[in-house]
């Protein structure tokens, strides 16, 4: 059995293998680590292209796309490995990025998971939004990070070269012990793509873990290269899971009202979409929050699941203020001036 196995979920994603793949594998391969596609049904030839090019690579053939959450339930259903390692396939990775991750989770065991430090691969002195230098939520639910508030992207000047506990590690590139994913029961597929991994972290710390960024590696994210940032899918999945992940997770004393705000929240959202005549952000919302209302019953089972996974009734640091409030009103729109 491999320590770590490196999964790379793909769905019609050629060209993105054809760029990066070969980069993982020259700085991952060996030392105890298995290099997996994880394939969702493609017809870009991805999966021929592979067996041609790098047949040391594993591939897992899923007979269609099951997104990204069960996609990757899938494949790592039929892996046996100490970590988990998924990682996006449009990343490049970087000399040495592997080994400190694999080192801190061997030396503490107390972490479900862990991210490395995201940087833009077009402006690769920049974040990346998709996990920057780590990730937190705030009392609405709204998640940013280290270097990314909403659409505010931060330069990189080692402001963030610290390694701390974080809300959430970033499914762009996140090391997992399988221990703790199976225990809490992997992504819900139900969440199809976006936020799979909050709610997988807020399970983590219900269950007791902690979760980490550190700084010590480093990878480049293209970003968007499944769904476009401005995808109306992209919208509707962003506000849908955002219920979701809320009506699993929050604590009893908060759920009604933070419920509640949200929603309104959401409404105030859609206005906005509809006075920059984006309809079909609009028609995105209301979707959203119709199939919120139309999964309740399924919702209140796994509530009730994921209590089962408590084992004390401490909380997982949540910014106690609205990021929205803070970007629009207030004017703070990197991390340090949201915290101070």
């Amino acid at each position: 059995m491999p320590k770590t196995a490196i999964v790379i979920l793909n769905w019609n994603g050629l060209g993105y293998l054809k760029k990066f793949l070969g980069t993982v594998i020259k700085h991952s391969f060996g030392n105890d680590t298995l290099i997996c596609v994880a394939d969702n049904g493609s017809t870009d030839g991805s999966i021929e292209w592979i067996k041609d090019n790098f047949g040391e690579v594993r591939i897992v053939k899923l007979d269609k796309n099951y997104g990204f959450a069960e996609g990757y339930n899938q494949a790592i259903a039929q892996l046996d490995a100490t970590y988990f390692l998924l990682l996006n396939s449009d990343i490049e990775v970087t000399e040495g990025w592997l080994q400190p991750l694999v080192s801190f989770m061997d030396s503490n065991q107390d972490v479900a998971s862990c991210q490395p430090k995201i940087l833009s691969f077009n402006q690769k002195d920049h974040f990346e939004h998709a996990g920057a230098a780590g990730c937190f939520i705030d009392k609405y639910g709204y998640p940013f990070c280290r270097g990314r508030i909403l659409n505010k992207i931060e330069k990189d000047t080692g402001q963030y070269d610290s390694q701390i506990n974080v809300f959430w590690s970033s499914g762009a590139c996140m090391i997992v012990r399988a221990d703790a994913w199976k225990k809490c029961g992997g992504f819900d597929p139900d969440f199809f793509a976006h936020m799979e991994e909050i709610d997988l972290c807020w399970r983590f710390h219900k269950a007791g873990y902690r979760v980490c960024y550190l700084p010590d590696s480093v990878i480049y994210h293209v970003g968007g290269g499944t769904l476009p940032y401005s995808s109306p899918l992209k919208t509707y999945l962003n506000f849908r899971n955002s219920l979701f992940l809320l009506y699993k997770n929050l604590p009893d004393k908060k759920f009604n009202t933070i419920l509640f705000i949200r929603k309104l929240l959401d409404g105030m959202a859609a206005i906005f979409f509809l006075s920059k005549g984006s309809l079909e952000s609009v028609k995105a919302v209301w979707n959203a929050h119709m199939d919120y209302y139309k999964a309740l019953a399924e919702l209140r089972k796994k509530r009730e699941r994921v209590k089962e996974l408590e084992i004390s009734k401490a909380e997982p640091d949540v910014l106690n203020k609205s990021i929205v409030f803070e970007f629009y009103v207030k004017g703070n729109k990197t991390y340090t001036s949201l915290i101070s």
